[in-house]
Order: C-alpha cells, then structure tokens, then sequence
C-alpha cells in the first residue's frame, strides 16, 4: 500500500488582493466555519498559512481549533507555497505563518522583515528541522560505506535505474523546496543524476516503493516527518555545514545543509488588529514528537489534518492552556 499525501485541504476563496483580513469578506467561509468550531458569527477572520508539507498543515489546524473553540475567532487555513507567503502577508492576505525555514529565507526575510517591516519575526517554534541526504537504513547495512559522501563516491552505480545507468539516481523533492544538490553533487564529483520527483506526494510513492521492494534509494529529505516514525532512514554524512559555504554563490554550495531552528512571522499590524491572536502566535509551540505524531495520523492512517490536529488537542491541553493570552 502505498502512503502517500492523500488529504487535501479546503482552500477557502479568498477576497481581492490586497484586502486586510481582519474584515467580515469571508462571511460564507465563517458560516462554514462557525458550523463546526466555537467562532463567533461576528468575529474578524484570520487567515493562517499551510505550506505543502505535513507539519505545516498540522500547526495550522491545531491553530484553527484552539482559536475557534477558546478565542472565538473564525480561521481560515490558506494553502500556499513557502516563497509565496511572504508577498502575502506584505499585502495583507496572510496573517501568520507557523512554521518557517531559515534555509530558503534569508531574502524574504531581509526585505519583510528587516527592510520593509511589514511582517514581524515572533520567535521560535521550537521544532529543530533538518535537511539532507537519506536512505533507507538496510542500504547502509549492505554498503556500510555508504554512510558517508565519500563512501558513495565510486560506488554511485549501486543507486542507478534504467534512466539513469551507469550513473547513480539522486531523488529530488517538491520543487518547491530549497534545494541545492545539483551543486553538491557537481562540487564533490559524485556521479549522480538528480531526478525530479514532481511533489512530496510523488517522492513518497517513490521512497515507499523502494522500501517495499528493498531497493537502494538516495534522496533529499528532511525531518520533522512521519516517515520517521514509520520507517528506519539514516542520514548520509556530507561535508560540515559551514555559514562560509551558504555565503557565495549556490553554484559553490558543496557542504551540508544547516540544522533550521524553526520559527514564526505574523503581518507586522496583527498585534494592533488582534493583540490576543498576536499573542497566541508568540505562544504557539511545537516539538518534533508531537508533529511527528500529527502527521502520522494525516498521512499513514488518512486522517483529515484537522482530525489529527483535535487528536493533539484533546491530548495536550496542559500543553496549550499555557498559550491562551
């Protein structure tokens, strides 16, 4: 069977660009809403960002519940791509992200955030993210060389298909992502052909089938994720990450990716607009455990995030009553 991203979220319209949320335009949306949450029919709406992969779905909803059903505030989950998102908290269409990478954003940041103050860094998350080279833990076992770069380097053919043959098979991720492993790959002069996978949802079919049928596989990936918790992959050993590596040009990129402390970022007038959902934002936290639980639930027993996400609720209020302003 395979696992793949089965849910699909609603993406509720949105109103005109450059619209502030804090307006009653999404009224159909709030009737939806209030139908199955605690929002008031009144309340403003605020829009939270889900970026396509499973943790950021699932703090978006965790979001949506405590903010509905203890703040009464309507929500609306909005489905966009991580580079998009900070063009629309700049106009107004976005007001707050829970999850944000430091690889990849270092430029939306410098110009939201530090040069046109348009959008506010609120702190950490507290969920470590990581990003590299992977494969499933029984490669390793028959190529215990494999645990390093310099182990694969020479024995490339071990990952080849017959697209790729002679050489060795890199799967790529969502194109979406940060991704520099065609510099890596070049830069170490390792024979590997970076194929893409199209979607998250696409690399996983991939990654499952592979393991099903106990193939070398070699891919990008990250973690937090429920893959972890439903399979055994290590991670490859690529030169130390260093800030020297990251600092020219990504055509020069031959190190590994750094460790992300993820973080938060809301529109910069959302602590006038709505000082307690501002502040529930500030307070919002995460750990890799419990979104490695949520998205286990969405995607390997086909819960809908926001099922997996009143799962977490009911658990951890001891957790959450901590955030309420």
């Amino acid at each position: 069977m395979n696992r793949t991203m089965t849910f699909r979220p609603r993406l509720l319209a949105t109103c005109a660009a450059g619209t502030l949320l804090l307006t009653a335009c999404a009224a159909d949306a709030a009737d939806v809403d209030n139908a199955a949450g605690g929002a008031a029919a009144d309340s403003p709406t605020v829009r939270l960002a889900a970026n396509p992969w499973p943790s950021s779905y699932g703090n978006a909803h965790v979001a949506k519940i405590l903010l509905e059903e203890q703040m009464g505030v309507n929500v609306e989950v909005v489905e966009i791509d991580h580079n998009a998102q900070w063009a629309g908290m700049d106009s107004g269409e976005i007001d707050a992200v829970l999850e944000v990478w430091t690889t990849g954003s270092a430029d939306p940041y410098a110009t939201y955030v530090e040069d046109l103050g348009t959008v506010e860094d609120v702190g950490e998350l507290g969920v470590i993210g990581r990003i590299g080279w992977f494969m499933p833990a029984y490669v390793l076992e028959d190529h215990p060389e494999f645990a390093t770069w310099e182990g694969i380097k020479g024995n490339e053919e071990v990952f080849a298909t017959a697209e790729t043959a002679p050489s060795g098979q890199f799967l790529a991720a969502d194109p979406s992502f940060d991704q520099y492993d065609e510099h890596i790959i070049a830069n170490l002069g390792l024979d590997l052909e970076v194929v893409q996978s199209g979607s998250e949802a696409a690399q996983l079919t991939a990654i499952e089938a592979a393991i099903e049928n106990r193939e070398p596989l070699l891919f990008y990936f990250y973690e937090p994720h429920w893959m972890f918790a439903e399979h055994d992959l290590v991670m490859v050993e690529l030169p130390e990450h260093t800030d020297e590596c990251y600092d020219g040009s990504p055509e020069e990129i031959d190190c590994d990716y750094p460790d992300d402390e993820l973080y938060k970022i809301v529109r910069t007038d959302l602590a006038n607009e709505a000082p307690d959902v501002y502040e529930f934002v500030r307070n919002f936290e995460m750990t890799n455990d419990w979104q490695n639980e949520i998205a286990l639930r969405m995607d390997v027993e086909d819960q809908e995030p926001q099922e997996a996400a009143q799962w977490w609720v009911d658990e951890h209020e001891d957790v959450w009553q901590a955030w309420l302003p």
